[in-house]
């Protein structure tokens, strides 16, 4: 064979093999996932939003849950309770084509404990982000009492009619969000609005044939002044979740270290 032929050849498969390398990568990467983030207390969707941009950058599918009575959302407090919130993501779930990675921050670890309880099938992973996850029977005002190293019952403001709460405007960023930017606190300090008392009363119902085999994952919050450390630890041991991460951040590290977050999350949907 001529050596000009004989290049020709060499590069032609080169590139055939160059071309099958690229496919089968392509048809091996993985589908997108579908998470479903769901925020706390006297918070709102806003707080997902530099994790959701992320998530999206990296070509996943992401819904974020206003649960009722926050945000836009007018519904009365006194209307409001556990299974109103349960009800609102269970709906959103539902709705999707996909099972979905289900992740619940600080109060939103109640709400998205008790959706995993009712429609376990429709959930691939669940994810707890420095949030409380109760026991069968606990309500979070239970846990709470528990929690020796948090500085949030001492700031905390209730209305005259005991259907809010709300929480001292001086504390307000040295218990959420002590470690974020001048940015990130102004987010929280300009969307804060006073919470629904009465879902924190809710105890919630479990059983091991429901909420007992769904794949569960906690990321814990290490300077976390709203949910202490301990108590963090302490829930996760009582489920029997061995798949931890630990973040150096307060209690709201999707606006102090969004990037840290979208990892983990990522890292767990693989």
């Amino acid at each position: 064979m001529k050596p000009t032929r004989l290049t020709a050849w060499l590069v032609a498969v080169f590139l055939m093999a160059l071309g099958a390398a690229c496919s089968k990568d392509e048809d091996t990467a993985p589908a997108p996932s579908t998470y479903v983030l769901v925020h706390g207390a006297w918070q709102a969707p806003y707080a997902w939003q530099y994790v959701q941009q992320q998530l999206v950058q990296q070509g996943q599918h992401v819904l974020v849950v206003e649960l009722p009575g926050h945000g836009a959302d007018p519904t009365p407090p006194a209307t409001l309770t556990l299974d109103a919130y349960r009800d609102k993501v269970v709906a959103a779930i539902t709705a999707q084509p996909d099972n979905v990675i289900l992740v619940g921050h600080s109060m939103g670890g109640m709400v998205v404990t008790a959706v995993a309880e009712k429609i376990p099938d429709r959930i691939r992973k669940l994810v707890y982000i420095g949030a409380f996850l109760p026991a069968n029977g606990q309500s979070l005002l239970a846990l709470a009492a528990t929690d020796s190293t948090s500085h949030l019952g001492a700031a905390l403001v209730p209305s005259a009619d005991q259907l809010t709460l709300g929480i001292k405007p001086d504390r307000l960023v040295p218990v959420f969000i002590q470690d974020g930017s001048a940015t990130a606190q102004k987010l929280v300090t300009d969307n804060y609005c006073a919470e629904p008392a009465i879902p924190f009363t809710n105890p919630v119902a479990l059983t091991a044939a429901n909420f007992g085999r769904v794949a569960k994952y906690y990321v814990h919050t290490s300077q976390d002044q709203a949910v202490g450390l301990r108590l963090q630890q302490r829930m996760a041991k009582a489920a029997g979740i061995t798949h931890t991460y630990t973040l150096n951040s307060g209690h709201c590290p999707f606006l102090s270290m969004p990037d840290q977050v979208s990892n983990v999350l990522l890292e767990i949907a693989h």
